[in-house]
């Protein structure tokens, strides 16, 4: 059985090849990959190469299949894993495998035949034994992929944590019914945070998003207007600004008062400066997006670190937990992952994208691993859609959906697009 794969052999070093898996093993299952959405992490594993803390320091010797947002079906089960899986089941993955003395091992950095830009894969024991195979019921492919992002933001929301004043018990959380700001928030991962914020097991009664890039804010705000969020009890406000313009006007949305929960979503110093100034007594201050630079700090004020109760949270990925938690959110079609998806692609488009993937506007960059296409964004449909009957259908699909990707975007995509080229 062979593979078509994107595979990382150290900095700046990504191949797109076709080579051989080996034979699944009893412990292990052959599978199939549909869907895999492109992650910042994969740029940044890019960049550093086996400096990066979940790529192994051999990776020019033995390569590694990128990619660790993916969804597709089971093809062959290992003998010892009979009656767990069949093959044809759906499933979803969670890529960090969390094992005691091997936190850093992962899906999409860490395995030669396990990570998600691939037209198939093994998947082996240790994430097999650790619960990281989900099994998948739901409609179309790309809502699993995109389940591992929201899984991140799952986790950081219960990193988070208040404690009551005068009291030493950490409550987990944001806080309810309190006030909560997405900085930098109005990219991919903001969206689906803010989406998670107003539909959520806890939500605030104030939610601020700031971004300084007019389009993405303008999406934000066709995507989830302040009227009909008003309607369901939460003030929704957008902030176009930078430095002490945003500082002043997150300043004036809470009164003075300051945020109780503030997460951070681009990792650049004037911003961890920026949320630490508008937390409100007790705030927890969230550092979401991790930065590629193993040197990165900030200036913090720690007078109100001891005074008035700031605290700062981080964290990297979700578990399993998480996993479940962003599948049943999304099976029960309380947060839609399409808001994150702004272009589609070919597996023949992973290396360029993942290498310019900074420089590329928009959001998520979903990759169907099966088929051969050019990054196309969601907007240029329509253009295409004049000599291309598959993307006047798309367009089509996606007017109807509000602008958004769909699963019958999906479908039609499967069914009408070319194979990857031998």
């Amino acid at each position: 059985m062979e593979t078509t794969a994107v595979r990382l052999y150290g900095k700046n070093d990504l191949r797109l090849e076709r080579f051989p898996l080996p034979a699944v093993g009893d412990d292990e299952l052959l599978a199939e990959i549909v869907s895999n959405s492109i992650c910042m992490s994969s740029y940044k594993a890019l960049i550093q190469g086996a400096d990066h803390k979940r790529v192994p320091a051999d990776v020019a010797e033995n390569p590694v299949i990128v990619g660790h947002e993916f969804c597709g079906r089971i093809l062959e089960v290992g003998r010892n894993l009979a009656g767990r899986f069949a093959p044809g089941d759906k499933y979803g993955i969670q890529p960090a495998l969390n094992l005691t003395g091997r936190e850093n091992l992962a899906a999409g950095y860490s395995f030669r035949y396990f990570g998600g830009h691939a037209t198939r894969i093994i998947i082996p024991r240790e994430a097999v034994d650790a619960g990281c195979v989900l099994p998948y019921d739901g409609d179309g492919f790309f809502k699993a992929s995109l389940a591992e992002p929201l899984s991140c933001i799952v986790g950081a929301f219960k990193t988070s944590y208040h404690v009551p004043p005068g009291e030493y018990r950490h409550i987990g959380g944001i806080q309810d019914g309190g006030r909560c700001a997405i900085l930098a928030g109005a990219g991919p991962m903001g969206l689906c945070m803010l989406d998670y914020v107003l539909h959520g097991p806890r939500r605030p009664s104030l939610v601020a998003v700031t971004d300084i890039d007019r389009t993405r804010i303008e999406r934000a705000r066709a995507l989830f207007p302040a009227a009909r969020v008003l309607e369901e009890g939460i003030r929704l406000e957008y902030v176009e600004a930078a430095g002490e313009a945003a500082v002043s006007a997150l300043e004036h949305i809470t009164g003075g008062c300051g945020f109780d929960d503030v997460f951070l979503l681009a990792p650049v110093e004037a911003l961890v400066e920026q949320g630490s100034r508008v937390l409100g007594t007790g705030g927890c201050l969230n550092f979401f997006a991790g930065p590629a630079g193993r040197d990165f700090s900030a200036r913090v004020n720690f007078y109100d670190v001891h005074y008035a109760g700031h605290h700062m949270v981080g964290s990297s990925g979700g578990n399993t937990e998480d996993m479940h938690d962003a599948m049943d959110l999304i099976s029960r079609e309380r947060v839609n992952p399409a808001v994150m998806v702004t272009h589609i692609g070919g597996l023949n488009a992973v290396s360029d994208t993942i290498a310019r993937l900074p420089d590329i506007p928009g959001g998520k960059k979903l990759i169907y691993t099966q088929k051969s296409l050019p990054l196309t964004a969601l907007e240029d449909f329509a253009a295409l859609g004049r000599t291309d009957p598959l993307f006047r259908d798309l367009a089509s699909i996606v007017e109807r959906a509000g602008g958004l990707w769909s699963v019958e975007a999906e479908e039609r995509l499967l069914a009408g697009a070319p194979d990857p080229e031998d």
